[in-house]
């Protein structure tokens, strides 16, 4: 009887351990990773708001977003309290100066609005009906009136541009303006395909009115999913708050006023702009300007020759301008950096002229002394403060992680962070004591039951002597004296930076270590985070350079890790990161098998076919019609060398894809089948560049296992993988 009961107590034990036991991360836990952004604090520091994004399912495949505003109190553990609700895509919130109300953005089909919700009672309702939608809400000081912008098409401006998007010899304006007419006046127009000229191009015009077919004139032809024949302005418009007047126009004409900002005293507002003198697409350089509120007049109040400036932003006192600059000299790879001028304009201060680190994120702390930017560094996304009026630096937060968002208000620093434990948290920070407590549980609650890998540190210094960081990632159940699979994964931009900070692979490298992956990954020359020399290393340069400090990390990793079975090695990137499979491929055999996906192949077509083609001119130095610059492109295009892969490639791209294009996937696909050489094409539907970050989650979960499942058909472990032994 004893010995039974002793056996049962080993049975319950045994059972508990083993119900205890944490569990591989899979490819559902997409679904769980929950975010939250766009954080603000209410003026008087006792709550902020945010925006919580959240990833859901219906009818079992029919994956979407919601976006929706949740609020947390700065004082107490009081859990966060849901503000808006349904499917809603709701962002850009912003608290009225007394705290009573929140406008907010709410996206509904292909237009937003700003809505109003009353903290005080009430239901949420919309405050604007623009024709052609409204963003970036933002309170008069006084709380009056609300200030928003929308984009207005150039067909629905007045006047005549001093540029024309017309064809040569025609001026814009030939034609009837058929979105602009009134129906009586349309009825006076002759259009016909049997008429005269005049006749012809009113018919002409007609058709195009519902872009069939789409008529391009301008330069910037490729949005993200699709054509943009269409050119919008962005204008400033002042709303009274509980008034039944329409929304008045503050700014006009055929000029972008972006950024916009209140002065303190709500006299005036402060934005970044240009008036154009060439068509628009070809002047990518903003100043800082000014409108007067009761006259409604623009002009330009500061220009700085070499440099463009963005983005300003008044301080809490009034007496000083925080604005960003970047170089227009040497386009390639340039940083953002940070400087201030006086409310009258006396002569600017670079603040950041000897940080060396692309900027992000500024803002004011309530005292006005002093300016908090978030800036990528070796791996980490950390937050900093400068003094206003010079000085050195101080780091604050940010250690082997990443502060995604925050906002600040007196002694108190409310922030997004990421770490290798958990993707995505949200913080409340003193400044005064320097503590930190935890406001949400957004992701906790389902990552304390998973097994979660580290990444381990390393650098390496390259015989030119470029220094190198690369982290390595084991497979979950690793066991000493047993060889693993493993992944070189690359990343794109080329000027992103990957780290611990990082959130955008945090899930895709635990579920490749779930499968019994190794992962290692790098910084290569051109990267961001390391400086501005660093982040210029790939000039002319895409391919070989950048290619051997990947690769230079890959072989330190298998000198200084045992378990990574060198004749087991397997290759993946996008974007960018395509490109680099391609070309590592087609350059060294060591891999079984490579996932190019996004990528960019032939950089001559790249130029046509991509709305990044910018990267062309500013990365290499001029145009394909030159020869010598063609000669360069030719070299560091791995279509080049398409007759040299042999490794088994899977290419994945977005039918919309149109920030690199579709063609070069399809050349590349086309002539690895002429060849005989193993590849396979995948083709998503209704997805873009952002395929793999913010894409429709099911569609995002396929690629996951797609490529797994791809580098399963060549891979061997040595037992079976913790997803799969679940």
């Amino acid at each position: 009887m004893k010995s039974f009961a002793n056996l049962l107590l080993v049975l319950v034990i045994s059972f508990q351990a083993f119900s205890q036991q944490k569990k591989p991360v899979v490819a559902t836990d997409l679904m769980k990773l929950t975010t939250a952004n766009q954080i603000q604090i209410s003026p008087d520091g006792t709550k902020a708001v945010m925006v919580v994004t959240r990833k859901a399912v219906k009818n079992e495949n029919d994956y979407y977003y919601t976006r929706q505003l949740f609020m947390v109190e700065l004082t107490g553990n009081a859990e966060p309290v849901q503000l808006t609700f349904g499917d809603k895509n709701d962002g850009q919130p912003q608290w009225s100066p007394d705290g009573k109300q929140i406008a907010f953005v709410r996206m509904e089909g292909e237009k937003a609005q700003v809505w109003l919700l009353p903290l005080t009672g009430g239901e949420a309702h919309v405050i604007t009906k623009l024709d052609y939608g409204a963003t970036r809400p933002r309170w008069s000081p006084d709380g009056k009136t609300l200030m928003v912008t929308s984009n207005i098409p150039y067909y629905a401006i007045e006047g005549t541009v001093p540029w024309s998007y017309a064809r040569p010899g025609r001026k814009l304006g030939d034609e009837p303006n058929w979105r602009r007419m009134k129906d009586e006046e349309k009825k006076k127009v002759i259009s016909s395909p049997d008429g005269n000229l005049d006749e012809v191009r009113a018919w002409l015009a007609k058709n195009t009115t519902d872009a069939n077919p789409r008529v391009l004139t301008r330069q910037n032809i490729q949005g993200e999913l699709g054509l943009q024949p269409i050119k919008e302005f962005s204008h400033v418009f002042l709303l009274k708050i509980g008034s039944d007047e329409k929304p008045v126009q503050l700014t006009q004409g055929f000029q972008d006023y972006q950024g916009a900002e209140w002065s303190t005293d709500g006299k005036s507002i402060i934005c970044h702009s240009r008036a154009y003198k060439i068509e628009p697409d070809k002047e990518p350089d903003t100043d800082l300007w000014t409108i007067d509120v009761t006259s409604k007049a623009a002009k330009e109040f500061l220009k700085m020759p070499e440099y463009s400036l963005s983005n300003p932003v008044y301080s809490y006192d009034g007496q000083t301008i925080l604005f960003y600059v970047r170089s227009v000299q040497n386009r390639h790879a340039t940083q953002a950096q940070l400087a201030v001028v006086s409310a009258i304009g006396d002569k600017p201060l670079i603040l950041t002229a000897d940080f060396d680190r692309d900027i992000s994120n500024a803002t004011w702390s309530s005292d006005s002394k002093s300016i908090f930017f978030s800036s990528e560094t070796e791996g980490d996304i950390p937050l900093y403060s400068i003094p206003a009026k010079g000085g050195k630096e101080t780091r604050w937060l940010g250690n082997e992680s990443g502060v995604n968002d925050y906002d600040v208000r007196g002694d108190k620093v409310v922030y997004a962070y990421t770490e290798t434990k958990n993707p995505w948290e949200v913080y409340l920070f003193s400044l005064k004591d320097k503590s930190s407590r935890q406001l949400t549980k957004l992701n906790e609650n389902w990552i304390k039951e998973k097994t979660i890998s580290g990444p381990k540190e390393f650098w390496l210094t390259r015989a030119d002597g470029t220094k190198v960081q690369y982290w390595v990632m084991e497979p979950v159940g690793r066991k000493d004296g047993v060889k693993y699979p493993t992944i070189l994964n690359i990343h794109g931009g080329p000027s992103a930076m990957w780290g611990p900070g990082a959130f955008s692979m945090w899930h895709e490298y635990q579920l490749e270590n779930s499968w019994g992956y190794g992962v290692v990954y790098c910084n290569p020359r051109g990267s961001g985070g390391y400086g501005d020399k660093f982040k210029k290393g790939n000039f002319q340069d895409w391919g070989p350079g950048p290619a051997g400090d990947i690769l230079a990390a890959l072989d330190d990793a298998i000198k200084g890790n045992a378990w990574i079975d060198m004749d087991q090695l397997f290759v993946e990137g996008g974007s960018y990161a395509g490109y680099m499979v391609a070309w590592i491929i087609g350059h060294d055999n060591r891999f079984k098998a490579a996932n190019a996906q996004r990528g960019v192949y032939d950089l001559t077509t790249f130029m046509g076919e991509g709305n990044a083609w910018r990267l062309v001119p500013d990365h290499f130095g001029g145009y394909p019609w030159d020869p010598a610059i063609r000669k360069v492109l030719d070299d560091q295009s791995p279509y080049s060398y398409v007759d040299k892969i042999v490794t088994p490639l899977l290419i994945i791209h977005g039918d919309q894809d149109l920030r690199t294009g579709v063609i070069q996937s399809e050349m590349l696909y086309k002539s690895l089948k002429i060849l005989g050489r193993p590849v396979e094409y995948v083709r998503y539907p209704r997805e873009g560049h952002e395929l793999t970050r913010s894409g429709n989650p099911g569609r995002m979960m396929d690629h996951l296992l797609r490529v797994i499942e791809f580098f399963e058909r060549y891979a061997h472990h040595p037992e079976p993988p913790a997803a799969v032994s679940r």
